[in-house]
């Protein structure tokens, strides 16, 4: 339990070891003087001329602006369409944050180490703690004592992982945000870690005992589907809940590898991708999984429904692909693009922009772009 990510992963998405590889501390530690570094939970991020430079890991549509989070707790932003970025001025944080989404042109949620849960009333110009690992591991424990109250199945398990994790500390990250609107959203991250809102973020439910996550897989990925939400994390993990409110049952794919992240169909189905070139699509039903050949093996890293309904898949060389059938084939975009892709989002204008490890770009103009295959 003292690693963040199961051998698997950390063989995989360059998105994921560029997070691994970042310092997890998130408590002061003495040096031989006595002095103590400042807690980064609690050190607000510093203004630093090479922040547009620097690791980007989520990307996100504010309206017309894009916004970006990433190492460091830099938060850039842009309002030409990705052309130029800058840095947001009071981020109450320095720990990495790993993934950003905006319910609207004002109010957003970024997510990171620590259990760091933010929010932004403005654009992404300000930001505000809501949740830190500590509260989190609280509402686990909360969560797991309601259950046992209840003699519900499971209980005895959920109330170890709740004591666990109140005794290991406030070091999990969360690495992924979604809000359906600006009441209703989810975070997930390592060790299974799942929580929701019903009021933009004031309060908090545990819903990690919902989901049936035997081993505490890290989870990814989660996505509003239908009525109901959908998950995606590492070792081959998938989880469907019919509705928002209900729990989680487990999906086999027939893939046993990690999953990063997934794309949401228009005919209900599910388009998954992670390790290894591996994108599997299941139809209406969330069966007949079956795996897209892309004719190479390197991980997928990001992906993104456009506009037009087309889809496009990143990887951590840099390749972009893009899919006009719903998700049944993809050819590569011929452009002049950054190695490392670790999150898409599509500007007002129409043009793809990514970030990666070098800050963030406009990869092309999703209209104009050439194919190569």
């Amino acid at each position: 339990m003292s690693q963040y990510f199961s051998q698997a992963a950390r063989r995989g998405a360059l998105a994921i070891s560029a997070i691994l590889g970042l310092g997890l501390l998130t408590a002061p530690v003495a040096f031989g003087g006595g002095a103590a570094v400042p807690d980064v939970m609690d050190l607000p991020a510093a203004a630093n001329p090479r922040a547009t430079h620097m690791l980007q890991l989520g990307l996100a549509r504010a309206g017309t602006r894009l916004v970006s989070v990433g190492e460091g707790g830099i938060v850039l932003l842009s309002d030409d369409d990705g052309h130029n970025w800058r840095q947001a001025g009071a981020v109450p944080v320095s720990v990495t944050l790993t993934d950003v989404d905006f319910a609207d042109a004002r109010n957003g949620w970024a997510v990171g180490h620590g259990g760091i849960v933010l929010h932004s009333a403005d654009g992404g110009e300000t930001w505000q703690r809501q949740m830190d690992g500590a509260a989190a591991a609280q509402l686990v424990a909360a969560e797991a004592k309601a259950m046992a109250d209840a003699g519900a199945p499971g209980a005895d398990a959920a109330v170890r992982n709740g004591e666990y994790m109140i005794a290991d500390g406030p070091d999990k990250p969360f690495l992924d945000v979604r809000f359906a609107d600006a009441a209703h959203g989810w975070v997930v991250g390592a060790y299974g870690l799942a929580l929701a809102t019903a009021d933009g973020g004031a309060t908090w439910t545990s819903i990690t005992a919902h989901v049936d996550n035997r081993g505490g897989k890290h989870l990814y990925r989660i996505e509003p589907l239908g009525t109901g939400l959908f998950i995606a994390g590492e070792q081959g993990a998938l989880f469907h809940a019919a509705d928002r409110e209900g729990a989680f049952t487990p999906i086999d794919s027939g893939y046993e590898g990690t999953f990063f992240g997934f794309l949401t169909l228009s005919d209900g189905g599910v388009l998954a991708y992670g390790l290894k070139g591996n994108v599997w699509r299941a139809g209406p039903g969330l069966d007949g999984w079956h795996r897209i050949e892309l004719g190479q093996d390197v991980t997928i890293t990001a992906g993104l429904t456009l506009a037009d309904g087309s889809l496009l898949l990143g990887d951590e060389g840099g390749r972009l692909m893009r899919s006009t059938d719903g998700g049944r084939s993809f050819k590569t975009f011929e452009f002049s693009g950054s190695t490392g892709l670790t999150a898409l989002a599509e500007a007002a204008d129409g043009a793809i922009v990514a970030a990666s490890p070098r800050g963030n770009a406009r990869l092309a103009e999703a209209g104009a772009a050439k194919e190569t295959n």
